[in-house]
């Protein structure tokens, strides 16, 4: 039964993932944090950031790692084959279509409508990570500062996401790594005092 509900959850995600990437991770997390529970809100966000830094689609790295987290590496294939079945099906006969009709006034408004919408479910994601993050940090100025050198580095000096994330990543770990061993020291002496 798990597997079905694997199946099922990344197919949905598959089938109204329109225009991939960033339009499915709103899906994503309705399907695998609110609706089935399979991963939490950090651990969401977590791999979310990974499966930016790493190379290749988000889908598949989501859907990897979610499935692997439900039922090892056969949940991970199963995710994995729901999430782009969909798609392909659906590309195949799409194309098709759209070759025929692409000029006709319903089909090109129905391709220009969806953008907005995909803008306000991915704006409505980022309030949501930027909600949690700024209630879970540890530093408010440490976030401030990421925030804006983040948008600088994406705006203005048009780093590739990628490379944003994984500079955040290792700041975040060295940061981490360096605050719990200053910690330590000073229950140490605290300690022996």
């Amino acid at each position: 039964m798990v597997y079905w509900h694997l199946f099922l959850a990344f197919f949905r995600i598959g089938i109204f993932g329109f225009g991939g990437g960033p339009t499915m991770v709103p899906l994503f997390y309705t399907e695998c944090v609110k609706k089935y529970k399979w991963v939490s809100d950090e651990d969401f966000s977590d791999n979310l950031a990974l499966a930016n830094a790493l190379p290749g689609p988000i889908a598949t790295k989501l859907a990897a790692f979610i499935g692997y987290r439900v039922k090892g590496w056969m949940g991970a294939l199963v995710a994995n084959i729901a999430v782009v079945m969909p798609i392909v099906l659906v590309m195949i006969g799409l194309l098709q279509v759209i070759y025929q009709w692409k000029d006709a006034p319903g089909v090109y408004g129905m391709i220009q409508a969806i953008g907005p919408v995909i803008a306000v479910m991915t704006g409505v994601l980022t309030w949501e990570f930027l909600a949690k993050g700024w209630k879970g940090a540890a530093s408010k100025t440490g976030v401030s500062i990421s925030l804006g050198l983040s948008l600088v580095a994406l705006l203005f000096l048009d780093w590739h996401p990628g490379i944003v994330v994984g500079i955040a990543l290792l700041v975040s770990f060295a940061y981490s790594t360096w605050s719990v061993r200053k910690r330590k020291k000073q229950d140490g002496k605290e300690g022996a005092a």
